[in-house]
């Protein structure tokens, strides 16, 4: 099993280009079912990205990867479509289950298997499918399999979601694309990739409007049949280079990137005492000798979100006095905290919020990836830690960071895979 050897106290400089957004990506995959020929730019090729694209083959559709263009090119000429998504390729990746919205209003039917993904709490599905059900789906859970059928199709109607999730807002936005007349979707998740998603469907043909938390969706089963779409960069990727550069960095400079997208992330990082220069679509990161404590909590965009909660995390261990951090969108995301604690870290959970005592120095250690996000935190860890830090079970990492120790290592950093 491959692993990460990182030597640690080494300062980085240089520039890394930010890769296109996974989070993205992937509902964009998924809503080609809507489509008839497409081709996207600026694909981040990492492990979820293949699994979707194996899932779309799986369903019927012709895809052409270009990995030196970073492009893919789908076709979806409707002839032997399987509207199943088995187990074996939506049990490594939440998104899977995306499929499922496209595929019951284009097909009348799906069978989607319950999803998977990073063990970072329970994730239902429950309002998905309460969302699908008032587009009047009927809906069952069998085997481990949701089982969805619209005979005469899916009807606009109004819905409310009771708590705001992305996923959710994503696949009722696909199923209302191919409903009867107009959706209108309230209480909606607004993320910048929700909103490339939209104009990905817009280009379609797709007539969507968005006012605050409110979209408002006009069915349509005619779509352009040859569009273009390049993918939003990654603006967890840039927030995670943008706490190194903080931590470590000499000079380091992110490019391909919108700062305005990134305005929560810098004014956190800039109220910690992070120096941070704009220049047309990069920004330059200094690291500071000065870190302050500070206190927030993770909330939906535009607030500081969860996918950037567990580095933030390494970060006030380097500051002074005690930092406090409050996880409100899942569970069971401080997975983290044990490997943290184990390099030196001064972290206590209470209830939904760590508090972290800094300043502390961090001593390297071999470490376990738990989901995603950690695995990324232990990375960022192991730069400023004494000695060498080992991160084991680095497959979390490969889901969606692209090239990370090549970008690294290209800055100076000592990381290298074993």
């Amino acid at each position: 099993m491959q692993k990460l050897l990182i030597k640690g106290k080494k300062e980085i400089s240089g520039s890394i280009s930010i890769s296109g957004s996974k989070n993205a990506t992937l509902p964009i995959l998924a809503a080609s079912i809507l489509a008839q020929k497409i081709k996207l730019s600026n694909i981040p090729f990492v492990k979820d990205i293949f699994t979707m694209i194996e899932l779309l083959k799986f369903i019927g559709m012709k895809i052409k990867i270009e990995r030196k263009n970073k492009t893919i090119q789908i076709n979806n000429n409707h002839k032997n479509i399987n509207t199943l998504a088995p187990y074996r390729l939506v049990k490594t990746m939440r998104a899977g289950v995306l499929v499922l919205g496209p595929l019951l209003t284009k097909y009348k039917k799906a069978k989607v298997s319950l999803p998977g993904g990073c063990a970072i709490g329970s994730r239902p599905v429950d309002l998905h499918l309460f969302a699908l059900k008032k587009l009047g789906a009927k809906i069952k859970i069998k085997d481990g399999y949701i089982i969805a059928e619209a005979k005469k199709g899916l009807k606009g109607s109004k819905i409310r979601f009771p708590s705001i999730s992305v996923g959710a807002t994503e696949n009722a936005l696909l199923a209302a694309c191919g409903a009867e007349g107009r959706t209108i979707l309230f209480n909606c998740a607004i993320e910048p990739e929700i909103q490339d998603l939209i104009l990905f469907l817009k280009k379609l043909g797709f007539k969507i409007k968005i006012s605050g938390r409110s979209i408002s969706i006009q069915g349509n089963k005619l779509v352009k049949k040859k569009i273009n779409h390049h993918i939003i960069f990654d603006r967890i990727e840039a927030g995670t280079y943008l706490i190194a550069g903080t931590l470590i960095g000499r000079k380091l400079i992110l490019k391909q990137i919108k700062p305005k997208i990134l305005k929560c992330e810098i004014n956190v990082l800039k109220k910690m005492g992070a120096k941070i220069i704009f220049k047309g679509n990069s920004l330059t990161i200094f690291k500071s000798s000065n870190l302050k404590k500070i206190s927030l909590s993770t909330k939906p965009f535009p607030g500081f979100p969860t996918d950037l909660q567990a580095q933030l995390m390494v970060l006030m261990t380097q500051s002074k006095g005690v930092s406090k951090i409050r996880e409100n969108i899942f569970e069971n995301r401080f997975m983290h905290v044990p490997e943290l604690k184990r390099m030196g870290a001064k972290i206590v959970i209470k209830n939904k919020t760590a508090f972290v005592y800094g300043a502390s120095k961090l001593a390297g250690a071999e470490v376990m990836a738990t989901d995603l996000r950690a695995s990324v935190s232990l990375v960022l860890a192991g730069l400023i830690a004494e000695n060498r830090t080992i991160v084991n079970r680095i497959y979390h990492l490969d889901r969606g960071y692209e090239f990370l120790e090549k970008k690294l290592k290209k800055c100076k950093a000592k990381i290298k895979r074993i």
